[in-house]
């Protein structure tokens, strides 16, 4: 598939942001988390820019951006609606969350009750976005069940790392949060290499066989191309990556989302003071480029059954 930087921004920031609401909600209430005003103002104001950027890019994918507002219409056949109506409702407790901690520094009763549903819903954003790919049955490496795990880790791991680095700036030593991130890091880098090898030994039922019902007569192949020229179906669901790009791209993100964070924040976990501060800063911005170039392959490896049309022998 074309790899629309729109999109790619829009899975990254707003996992990131919404994983970073789901960790508030969570560790607000249950006094896990620095209890000042002035960090939940940080905090909350970096989930919801990240969450709302997110949002606002993939608008710009559309191709008539004005119509986006169609799309809540649809939420029960779509996953795609279905995400659209969770992060707005998302957006209504974070409020009354934010407001009670940032203003008046609640963190009992209706605040708390909030701080729940706004990571409830942030949970079930991630998961609707993880579904608008998984529920595609023509892309086999999308329609499998590593896909939503896969975005629910890499969001958490986005947004500990985040919350990990504001954490730093308010507390010296914050205690097990260090090690708790680097888990979280570690295990969606196995998630990560599961889907790869998952991709990598399977291949979708369909054939060129299959594809044009022509099976039973015998081999099928393809005589030559449906078109002379590349078409919109070619630009965006026939997009093709060579093997040594997609392997050197797996090492960057490999090194850059999951290696150098997890080391980086080991690094912060053991020493304090200014450089675990760097240490947890260069995390987040390793595992924003790592995360970055993981979803740029996650839509350039994709292939649609479309493509058997054209040439490919198994997608």
């Amino acid at each position: 598939m074309h790899p629309a930087l729109s999109v790619i921004f829009f899975t990254t920031a707003s996992g990131a942001g919404f994983a970073l609401l789901i960790l508030l909600g969570l560790g607000a209430p249950l006094s896990l988390l620095p209890t000042s005003q002035s960090f939940g103002l940080a905090a909350l104001a970096t989930a919801v820019v990240l969450a709302a950027g997110g949002l606002t890019s993939s608008a710009f994918h559309l191709g008539r951006p004005e119509r986006a507002w169609r799309a809540f219409s649809q939420w029960r056949s779509s996953w795609l609606s279905r995400e659209g109506v969770f992060s707005v409702l998302t957006f209504l407790p974070t409020a009354v969350f934010g407001i009670g901690w940032v203003f008046f520094g609640a963190m009992t009763g209706l605040v708390v009750l909030c701080g729940i549903l706004a990571a409830g819903l942030a949970a079930a954003t991630i998961y609707c976005t993880g579904m608008i790919y998984a529920s595609l049955k023509p892309i086999h490496q999308w329609h499998n069940s590593w896909v939503v795990p896969n975005y629910f880790a890499l969001g958490l791991a986005s947004g500990f790392l985040v919350l990990h680095f504001l954490i730093r700036l308010w507390t010296v030593r914050p205690s097990g949060f260090a090690l708790l991130t680097l888990i979280v890091v570690l295990t969606a880098w196995w998630i990560k290499e599961r889907y790869w090898r998952f991709i990598d030994t399977t291949s979708g039922r369909s054939t060129v066989a299959s594809a044009t019902l022509l099976g039973s007569r015998g081999s099928v192949h393809m005589l030559e191309a449906p078109h002379t020229e590349e078409n919109y179906l070619l630009k965006e669901m026939g997009f093709r990556i060579a093997r040594k790009h997609r392997l050197r791209l797996r090492r960057v993100a490999r090194l850059a989302g999951f290696g150098a964070p997890a080391l980086l924040t080991l690094l912060a976990s053991l020493l304090g003071g200014v450089v675990a501060i760097i240490s947890a800063g260069l995390a987040v911005a390793s595992a924003a480029l790592g995360v970055v170039v993981e979803r740029w392959l996650f839509f350039a490896e994709a292939r649609h059954t479309v493509t058997l049309y054209y040439g490919a022998e198994t997608v």
